[in-house]
């Protein structure tokens, strides 16, 4: 993930904000990365400004070690930093429609813990259902087994000790402009931006880091 340090700024999509229609309108995307993406970098650079001694740690060592840093700001820096992460990761997440499934690794591993690409998908979507309000649908690897979990808000695997591999962000202003209050339509429609080359980077590193430990 680039820019990993303070300050903050909000790198370019790596794609038009158009670039995802029909599934995601321009305007959704323009909002959900050029506004609340902003807000999230925009207040969390704040909190760094006025607080030095946190501006050397990472992105996910803010995150991870929120519970651990007075209680003024736990809750800030966890929602800022889970902010900034959760958003970048669910953008590098999406790629120009395809008919890509998943390859490699990640494809063995789902096929090993699902059966099929559709019991997956299914589970997955079931999940991303699930959650009331405002939150994220994941897959994580966990020590190597890939887990569907979801998070409120912007609570990050990394609190739990999960490598994401893939996220859905379901908070209303994801898709609310094209797909009103239907989530489902929203989740089937995201089915087809899957960036399955992404998730296959992410479940490699997830097993990289098991073997360096």
């Amino acid at each position: 993930m680039q820019n990993n340090y303070y300050p903050f700024v909000n790198t370019p999509l790596p794609y038009g904000y158009d670039a995802l229609e029909p599934y995601i309108d321009a305007k959704t995307m323009y909002l959900h990365h050029d506004r609340h993406l902003q807000t999230y970098i925009d207040n969390l650079n704040e909190i760094l400004k006025e607080n030095p001694q946190l501006q050397n740690l990472s992105l996910e060592q803010l995150i991870v070690n929120a519970s651990r840093l007075p209680k003024s700001l736990q809750t800030s820096i966890r929602n800022n930093a889970g902010g900034v992460y959760n958003h970048r990761f669910f953008f590098e997440g999406l790629i120009n429609p395809s008919d890509k499934i998943p390859h490699g690794k990640i494809s063995e591993e789902i096929e090993k813990q699902f059966h099929s690409i559709e019991t997956f998908m299914g589970e997955f979507t079931k999940a991303a259902l699930s959650v009331f309000g405002s939150g994220y649908a994941w897959l994580v690897s966990d020590k190597g087994i890939l887990k569907i979990i979801t998070t409120r808000n912007q609570n990050t695997p990394l609190e739990q000790r999960l490598c994401p591999i893939l996220n859905l962000d379901v908070w209303e202003h994801a898709y609310y402009l094209k797909h009103y209050n239907m989530r489902a339509d929203y989740i089937k429609d995201w089915h087809h931006i899957i960036n399955w080359d992404n998730a296959e980077k992410n479940y490699r590193n997830c097993l990289k880091e098991i073997s360096m430990r």
